[in-house]
């Protein structure tokens, strides 16, 4: 059986897109990002990771774990994020940069 063809020409009139300005776009629906966005950003979807992660089983409070969860997709990394945090802090105070 011969598979059909679904490609259709574009209804898109791309001469007009072309000719559009950034004032002719209504951005309303897409917030200016804020420095503040920017830092908050934590979504590295496609990349690869800046280092290498080793998977651990760690026993976490059932209640802390559940917080974690609730906050919605992302939770481990963002219990990484708090992890390396509390690190950093801790090796500049003691004065130590060993892993």
């Amino acid at each position: 059986m011969k598979k059909k063809h679904t490609f259709q020409k574009s209804q898109t009139d791309w001469g007009r897109v072309d000719r559009l300005t950034d004032n002719d776009i209504n951005f309303d629906d897409n917030p200016e990002v804020t420095p503040e966005m920017f830092a908050n950003a934590i979504l590295r979807k496609g990349l690869n990771p800046v280092v290498r992660k080793t998977q651990v089983t760690l026993r976490i409070d059932e209640d802390v774990l559940s917080w974690f969860k609730n906050q919605g997709k992302g939770y481990q990394t963002r219990i990484n994020a708090l992890l390396k945090a509390y690190k950093e802090a801790h090796q500049h105070k003691s004065g130590r940069t060993t892993a």
